[in-house]
């Protein structure tokens, strides 16, 4: 009976240092050197892996104290992967839960309200952190079940924080998911009687209105010009459809002939809505486009200070467009580019 009293106490005396020393582990500084670790952990990267990589840098020193500790908090199998940046001050615990919770490395994009697909895939394709999956657009089309001519408008812009390694596709359809989210919410939200009746007409209409305006104020009166000369059936007239539709061949300067040249984006020549949208809008301008302002207005000219002076009458727009186009010279109104036009913001 005593010598197995005395196996008892020793166990104890065993399991009580045991304890205490990884208490004490656990919660001490696991390097004593000054730089930072970056681990990157692969998909599938096992526990005895992970733990030679920190080992190969210096971040551990006592890999069986390592191993037990984690064996103990039962998360050996649930280490995430991805790219980390580990200070040298981090003690196991803190280690453990980084590691666990897949505390890693974000990077971001940007994308801008009114950019274009084309700005997005290239900012997509050529970012080093993003493994490349998807050979063209038309790919990119088919995995997300688009089918339309090209995918534009389909991606929300904003700001993207995501973990390196993460897949162009991947990127692409949280955004799209994103974008399907925000517009079937603002749909629920539409006023009656509007001209547009599909949430993809109502996203073609806010890429225009993205382009032509930056202003939150106007937004609601561009969308109530483009919807009534759509009631109208009014051509739209819109400038951006048209540079879109020019592609790479817009030099920067529109003028009368890039007005007549007839492509399914000019609605100078073609009357309702183009074929797509023209470029990634914001939720402000698909909420415009469903929430158009009560005006009559089917006009308007730029002030050159970045806003717009609207009209609801044709003499009033002419009169807008001497003043703050034509710098008050009558005589010269109906030259120069588009003079002869009736759009709703160009110098008609």
């Amino acid at each position: 009976m005593r010598g197995v009293s005395l196996s008892v106490a020793i166990v104890l005396m065993v399991l009580i240092v045991s304890t205490v020393y990884l208490k004490d582990y656990a919660d001490r500084p696991l390097s004593g050197e000054l730089k930072d670790v970056h681990l990157e952990i692969v998909p599938g990267m096992s526990f005895k892996g992970v733990t030679g990589e920190l080992i190969e840098q210096g971040m551990i020193d006592e890999a069986w104290t390592w191993r037990i500790f984690a064996s103990l908090k039962g998360v050996t199998h649930d280490i995430k992967a991805g790219e980390y940046l580990l200070p040298a001050t981090l003690t196991p615990r803190q280690l453990l839960t980084k590691l666990v919770q897949g505390d890693t490395i974000r990077y971001s994009i940007t994308i801008i309200e009114g950019s274009t697909f084309r700005q997005l895939w290239d900012a997509v394709k050529s970012h080093d952190r993003i493994t490349q999956t998807l050979g063209s657009p038309l790919e990119l089309q088919e995995k997300l079940g688009l089918s339309d001519p090209n995918p534009e408008g389909w991606f929300y812009p904003d700001t993207y924080h995501f973990s390196s390694g993460i897949t162009d596709l991947q990127f692409f359809q949280r955004m799209h998911k994103y974008m399907r989210r925000v517009l079937d919410e603002e749909w629920m939200n539409r006023k009656e009687g509007l001209p547009v009746v599909t949430p993809k007409e109502a996203l073609i209409l806010a890429s225009i209105i993205e382009k032509e305006t930056s202003v939150d104020q106007e937004r609601h009166l561009v969308a109530a010009v483009f919807s009534n000369r759509l009631k109208r059936g009014m051509r739209l007239q819109a400038d951006p459809t048209v540079i879109y539709g020019l592609g790479e061949s817009f030099d920067g300067n529109i003028s009368r002939r890039d007005l007549k040249t007839d492509t399914p984006y000019n609605t100078y020549i073609r009357k309702g809505l183009p074929p797509t949208p023209i470029a990634l809008p914001g939720r402000a301008s698909i909420a415009a486009a469903l929430n158009p302002a009560s005006s009559a207005m089917i006009y308007f000219v730029s002030k050159r200070d970045g806003t717009h002076h609207f009209s609801s009458t044709y003499k009033e727009h002419r009169a807008a467009v001497i003043k703050y186009q034509l710098r008050g010279c009558k005589q010269c109104y109906g030259g120069g580019s588009g003079g002869d036009k009736s759009g709703p913001n160009r110098d008609s």
